[in-house]
């Protein structure tokens, strides 16, 4: 999708994305953690929780055609100069398996958090693990069992300062 956008989020944004990824939990995530589940998430996911993350992550939206498509974010991990985290990545329904998730987790592995990170961590749904190893991340300390918010825990170790 070469006509896609890459931009930083600004407030203004917080609805739409928050839309995106509501989708995703009701029409995606769904299949792997059941809808009523996904439906008390979407009910508590509004627009501060986006906000919130906006205010210390770079976060990232993905346009086309004027409609924002995607959205990611990284994060210091728990203030740490050389540990990132990767956050909210989400990608609307009708366009998963065009790319854009690729493009987001290109983009954010150009970010500055990423950059100087030795180590990446990752909390990935059930259904978008398979996804994140494809980019060489693993399940952190080889082991696959799902937290108590019901993610996978995924790493990926790099020399710090390169891409």
């Amino acid at each position: 999708m070469e006509n896609m956008k890459v931009r930083r989020f600004k407030e203004e944004d917080a609805q739409e994305v928050r839309n995106l990824i509501v989708r995703n939990f009701l029409e995606v995530n769904s299949k792997d953690y059941g809808i009523s589940a996904m439906e008390k998430l979407a009910k508590a996911y509004n627009t501060e929780k986006v906000l919130n993350v906006a205010s210390y992550a770079h976060m990232y939206v993905f346009e086309f055609d004027g409609k924002i498509i995607g959205t990611g974010s990284i994060s210091s991990f728990w203030g740490s100069e050389t540990e990132s985290i990767l956050l909210s990545i989400f990608v609307l329904p009708e366009f998963h398996g065009k790319g854009v998730g690729r493009k987001i987790i290109n983009t954010l592995e150009t970010d500055e958090f990423y950059v100087r990170a030795s180590r990446i961590e990752i909390p990935a749904s059930i259904t978008a693990t398979e996804f994140y190893r494809k980019f060489g991340y693993d399940y952190k300390n080889g082991v696959k069992e799902l937290d108590n918010e019901h993610h996978y825990k995924l790493e990926k170790f790099k020399e710090a300062g390169l891409k």
